[in-house]
C-alpha cells in the first residue's frame, strides 16, 4: 500500500476544498479509486507510482497533450507529468462504470503539496535552503507552471463526465501581497558606533552633507515615529498603493533575535514600531510574524516569538481572526519547520517559495491544509505558497532581471497562469526594496496586472 489511511483522508479534504464535494478514496492492491457517496460510478487510478512517496528529483518527466483526448488544458496544451514510466495511450478511458486514469494524479498531488521531494536533502545553499535549481520542476522546465492545479483542472473534467449532474465549486483569481519587515528604517536602529561611522563616511568619502544630516536626525531625533525621508520608511507609500488597488497587505514583523548578524536590529517594544503596527491595523491591513534566522530548527523559538507578538498586539488593542507569517530568508527544514509553525498555534505559513527563482514550489497557487509526510498526520496549519519574491527578480545572484520590462513580463506570465486556474498570486515585496522610482514603478505595475485597474 502506497497511501496511508491518514494520507487518503487528507487528500479527500484537498479534493473537497477544490471541487466542493466530499469524495471517498480507497486503495486496494495497486489501484486507487475515487467515488461519490450515493453513486456506483468510480474513477480509478491504476498506475500508482512509488516515486511520489520518496524524496527524489532524479527521475524522468513526461508530457501529455490533453487536446488529443478531448480535454481542455487551462494554460498550455502540454502538461508536465513527472513519471518513472512512459505515459499510456490513451491516458484517460471513460466507460460505463466511470473512468480509468492511467496516471497517478493524486500521487503527484501528494508529492508536490507535502514537499516530499525536499525531505532529508543535503544539496542545500549557503543558508541551508533547498534551492529551486535542485528541484525536479526546475530541471524539467515546469517550475513556472502550477502543475498540480493543471492536473486538478483535468480531473475536474473527468469528474464532470463520470457525474454529469453535480456542480463543481468555482473559485476566483485573487492576489495576496505581503511585506517582510526586516528593516523598517535604514538608520533609526543603528548602534551609536555604526551611526557615527555612517555619518563620517557620508561627509568624508562622499561629501554628502544632506545624507549625513538625514542619518543624524533619523538616529537621534526621530522620537516615537519613523522619520520621513528615511529610504526604508515606505510604509505610507505601501498603504496608499494597496488601498488604491483594493489590496490588503500583510506586514510580518520580527519578535525576537537568534542571530545578531542576520536578524533585524529593531525591537517590537520600540515606540515607533508600536505606532507603526497600530497604523497598519487601523488602515485595515494585517500583522504577522517573521521568525528569526535560526528559529527554523529550534524547538520553541517560533512559539515564543509568536507569543511575544501576540502579547504586544493585545496590549495595543489589536485582534485578528487569523495569524500567519513567513520565515526569515525563507529558511525551512521540511517537515520540521512546518510542525513548529503548527505547534506555535499559527493559522498559516507563507514561506514555501524558492529563494533563487520565482514559480510554484508546491505546484499550486491555492492555499491548502498542511500535512506531515514523515509522521503521516494532518496539521492544524494552512500553507499559502509564495509565488514571487522581489529579491529573486532584482538580485544579481539569482534571476537578475532588473526593474524593467524583462522582470514585469516574467511576473505577468506567472500572474496569467494563476488567473487561468482561478488561483491566488502571492507576492512578497520588502518595504526596504522600494528605494528607487524604478522599483516603485515595477511594484505598481505588478499590482496593476493583478487587479486590472
Amino acid at each position: 500500500m502506497l497511501f496511508t489511511t491518514n494520507t487518503l483522508r487528507w487528500l479527500e479534504e484537498v479534493l473537497q476544498e477544490r471541487f466542493g464535494h466530499r469524495y471517498t478514496l480507497m486503495q486496494s492492491s495497486e489501484l486507487l479509486t475515487l467515488s461519490l457517496p450515493g453513486s456506483e460510478a468510480k474513477i480509478t487510478f491504476d498506475h500508482l507510482q512509488k516515486i511520489f512517496h520518496q524524496s527524489r528529483s532524479n527521475f524522468p518527466c513526461e508530457y501529455w497533450k490533453p487536446s488529443t483526448e478531448g480535454y481542455e488544458a487551462p494554460i498550455k496544451d502540454s502538461l508536465a507529468a513527472p513519471s518513472e514510466h512512459p505515459l499510456s495511450t490513451p491516458l484517460i478511458e471513460c466507460h460505463e462504470l466511470g473512468a480509468t486514469v492511467h496516471y497517478d494524479i493524486l500521487g503527484c498531488t501528494y508529492w508536490m503539496l507535502t514537499r516530499m521531494e525536499e525531505i532529508g536533502r543535503v544539496d542545500l545553499d549557503e543558508h541551508q535552503r533547498f534551492p529551486a535549481s535542485s528541484s525536479h520542476a526546475f530541471k524539467f522546465g515546469y517550475l513556472e507552471r502550477p502543475v498540480v492545479d493543471e492536473w486538478m483542472e483535468i480531473l475536474g473534467q473527468v469528474i464532470k463526465i463520470v457525474w454529469p449532474n453535480i456542480r463543481l465549486k468555482s473559485s476566483e483569481f485573487t492576489v495576496r501581497v505581503s511585506h517582510d519587515v526586516d528593516y523598517p528604517s535604514r538608520y533609526q536602529f543603528l548602534s551609536y558606533d555604526k551611526a557615527f561611522r555612517s555619518i563620517g563616511k557620508s561627509i568624508i568619502k562622499h561629501h554628502n552633507y544632506k545624507e549625513a544630516w538625514l542619518i543624524f536626525k533619523t538616529r537621534f531625533l526621530s522620537g516615537s515615529s519613523l522619520m520621513d525621508g528615511d529610504p526604508y520608511n515606505t510604509f505610507h507609500w505601501l498603504f496608499k498603493t494597496s488601498e488604491r488597488f483594493g489590496v490588503k497587505s500583510a506586514f510580518y514583523f520580527f519578535a525576537g533575535s537568534s542571530n545578531k548578524t542576520m536578524d533585524a536590529n529593531y525591537d517590537l517594544e520600540d515606540a515607533s514600531i508600536k505606532n507603526l503596527i497600530k497604523e497598519i491595523t487601523a488602515r485595515g491591513h494585517e500583522i504577522g510574524l517573521h521568525p528569526s534566522y535560526d528559529s527554523y530548527l529550534s524547538d520553541n523559538k517560533i512559539h515564543l516569538q509568536f507569543l511575544r507578538l501576540l502579547n504586544i498586539c493585545r496590549g495595543l488593542g489589536i485582534q485578528q481572526e487569523e495569524w500567519g507569517g513567513r520565515m526569515h530568508y525563507l529558511r525551512w527544514s521540511h517537515p520540521y519547520t512546518l510542525n513548529q509553525w503548527a505547534d506555535a498555534g499559527l493559522n498559516y505559513d507563507s514561506t514555501l517559495g524558492y529563494a533563487d527563482n520565482i514559480g510554484f514550489r508546491c505546484g499550486t497557487c491555492f492555499e491548502y491544509p498542511a500535512f506531515d509526510p514523515v509522521d503521516q498526520k494532518r496539521l492544524s496549519l494552512r500553507v499559502r505558497p509564495l509565488i514571487v519574491m522581489e529579491t529573486v527578480l532584482l538580485n544579481s545572484k539569482y534571476m537578475n532581471l532588473g526593474t524593467g520590462s524583462d522582470a514585469l513580463h516574467r511576473v505577468e506570465s506567472i500572474i496569467k497562469k494563476c488567473r487561468a486556474v482561478s488561483g491566488t498570486f502571492t507576492l512578497l515585496w520588502h518595504n526596504s526594496s522600494l528605494n528607487t522610482p524604478q522599483e516603485k514603478e515595477l511594484y505598481i505595475n505588478i499590482i496593476r496586472k493583478c487587479t486590472r485597474i
